[in-house]
């Protein structure tokens, strides 16, 4: 385990209650993780980071299992180990198994993905890779989830790269 290469916030140390508690409501186990505790240097950033991981974790209608699959995925391409390992026990919580979590490691996607598995990965890839997304990916990603749902797979994939790039760049 690498020590972050910024001071986390330490249970006693002066946050805002309510934020506090808002993180610790988002936590499965109720308390704040390496990130969060990295996070509550800045209370604004906290505060909208919290917000946003809310809206992708909790409500948005993608099904959670490709959403998982978007973040292991995201984790793997950014040599993200920490969001991994929070991501893994997630995504098999939500139906993935480990067969395809170790599948996601590899450099192209396994035959072992359905076709909507298969785009959201192509999707990923493109994305973290290029930023750039061809357009018969989002295309085929409509014709078989719709816009919103489309939208919230981008979404998804968006806030994980955030998320992996604040862990690397913070060794956290």
């Amino acid at each position: 385990m690498t020590t972050p290469r910024v001071t986390p916030w330490q249970d006693g140390d002066p946050v805002d209650p309510d934020l506090l508690n808002a993180i610790k409501a988002r936590r499965p186990g109720g308390e704040p993780i390496g990130i969060d505790r990295v996070l509550l240097n800045s209370a604004p950033l906290a505060t909208g980071w919290n917000e946003l991981m809310v809206r992708v974790r909790q409500e948005f209608s993608l099904n959670l299992a490709y959403r998982e699959l978007i973040m292991l995925r995201v984790a793997w391409l950014n040599n993200a180990e920490f969001e991994w390992n929070v991501h893994y026990p997630a995504y098999l919580d939500a139906g993935g198994t480990a067969e395809k979590a170790a599948a996601l490691r590899q450099p192209s996607a396994a035959a072992m993905f359905d076709d909507i598995e298969s785009l959201l990965i192509q999707l990923t890839d493109q994305s973290t890779r290029n930023v750039t997304v061809e357009e018969a990916v989002i295309l085929a990603l409509k014709k078989r989830l719709g816009d919103k749902e489309t939208v919230e797979a981008v979404a998804t994939v968006a806030a994980y790269n955030m998320v992996s790039r604040f862990l690397v760049a913070l060794a956290i």
